[in-house]
């Protein structure tokens, strides 16, 4: 997988992600909000405070927002009932994602029932058509008057920095260019002779040598103890799986978690499980290569177990499965990334095994990006998750944590016992772009696991 307690939460009807996920210590939320409404629906509505909208140093934006509740409900932890939820995000207007850095809950206006602190940030996607797209567009305004024009002049004098530095790259790299034909056509010896100063690189090249390229999370320095100086993980070599924890301080529960997943799941107590109730309706996608799996975004579909629903963020795959059966692997597994409104995940494992074509899978094959990174969204196609899943929706099920860096615990497994099928040629195509892209199995450090009867 690519991060919920069991205790129940009272569902909060279709709250936007963005109101409700971790956060960290932050000034209290209502001194000076002047709250405007973006959207209202029987029941709730949303608002933000354009007033607090500025950058951190990293360049993202701050921005406050609230969700305004017609009728209270309960909060479990302190017994009492509350009407208001404010939080702190933070937007990557770049990358159209956001973290929760804060929220607090609010008997009424100006009543403060308890702020919540959550320890693990996560980064989540942000879905076009979703309240949090409009939320981003709200943050992500360009601004007007002096400070655009600002803004402007900046880009502006990059842009013409950026061009002057290509532009004596490849004078410098014309002239050697050129040095070296010059070569070619002298006699042998004359040649030899001279080859040698021409060895020497331009001044102008060793000017602009750029640093090497890194990935997007990669840490600005080294890490003590790392095997290397940044912070990009893989599935094999020295950025390995076993060396995940040494890579980042972030990634410490990669080497030192004792919730880790996968693993392999055996000697569960069979007992009578409450089924899951899938909510899965068709709806349209987006598909990434991001450089470890395929991974697909939809809206509109969540599940609900144990009081508390869960909206489906995003579904990707494994190859072979990550998670073993009783010492087994499959073909493939696809997990589906499940977040609940307190920022809990829960992740559905689908094993696959070869045998017909999956029409489901065939269609985001389809749709492939020819780039890593690069999203495509088929305009008016849709696809319908729940075909994705087996008939027989009994599972096991126990407590772990992300199978990918950070290794964040906390995470409900739901494993579905009945494997789907995928093609052969199916198959092929997935193994041509990542041959093998599973985490080793984990320790279980005696956690309990159960099955459905």
């Amino acid at each position: 997988m690519s991060t919920p307690s069991e205790d129940r939460i009272p569902h909060l009807p279709h709250l936007p992600l963005l109101l409700v996920a971790s956060f960290m210590a932050w000034p209290p939320l209502t001194a000076g909000a002047a709250w405007q409404v973006i959207s209202a629906e029987p029941g709730k509505r949303i608002e933000i405070d354009r007033a607090s909208i500025r950058k951190d140093e990293t360049g993202k934006s701050i921005a406050q927002g609230r969700i305004v509740l017609e009728k209270a409900i309960v909060d479990p932890k302190t017994s009492s009932s509350y009407r208001i939820v404010e939080a702190v995000n933070r937007y990557d207007c770049t990358s159209r994602s956001y973290t929760t850095l804060k929220r607090s809950y609010f008997k009424e206006e100006g009543k403060l029932l308890r702020d919540e602190e959550v320890k693990v940030q996560i980064e989540m996607p942000v879905r076009t058509g979703m309240l949090d797209d409009k939320l981003l567009r709200e943050v992500c305004r360009p601004k007007a008057g002096a400070e655009a024009a600002a803004a402007a002049s900046k880009v502006a004098e990059s842009v013409n920095q950026a061009a002057g530095e290509l532009r004596k790259a490849n004078e410098a790299l014309l002239a050697k260019e050129v040095r070296k034909a010059n070569l070619e056509t002298l006699p042998a010896p004359r040649a030899e002779k001279e080859a040698k100063p021409a060895l020497r690189p331009p001044a102008t090249v060793t000017a602009i040598r750029m640093p090497a390229p890194r990935s997007p999370a990669s840490h600005p320095g080294p890490v003590p103890g790392a095997v290397r100086h940044d912070s990009h993980w893989t599935y094999e070599g020295e950025n390995g799986p076993d060396n995940w924890g040494k890579l980042k301080p972030d990634f410490a529960a990669c080497a030192g978690g004792r919730r880790q997943s996968p693993i392999d799941i055996r000697d569960g107590f069979r007992v009578d499980l409450e089924p899951i109730t899938f909510i899965y309706r068709p709806s349209q996608f987006r598909v990434v290569d991001n450089g470890h799996t395929i991974q697909v975004e939809v809206s509109g579909s969540s599940i609900s177990l144990l009081g508390r629903n869960y909206e489906l963020a995003q579904f990707h795959f494994h190859r072979p499965s990550e998670e073993r059966i009783s010492g087994k692997a499959s073909e493939m597994v696809a997990h589906l990334v499940h977040k609940a409104e307190d920022g809990k995940l829960a992740v559905v494992a689908v094993l696959l095994e070869k045998g017909a074509e999956n029409p489901v899978i065939q269609t985001i094959w389809n749709n492939l990006p020819l780039e890593k990174n690069e999203y495509v969204t088929p305009p008016g196609l849709t696809i319908d998750v729940a075909d994705l899943l087996p008939a027989d929706r009994s599972y096991y099920t126990y407590m772990g944590s992300l199978t990918t860096p950070p290794c964040t615990e906390g995470v409900l497994w739901l494993v579905l016992k009945q494997p789907q099928q995928i093609s052969p040629e199916q198959l092929a195509i997935f193994s041509r772009l990542y041959r093998n892209n599973a985490r080793p199995v984990q320790a279980s450090f005696g956690r309990m696991i159960k099955e459905s009867r």
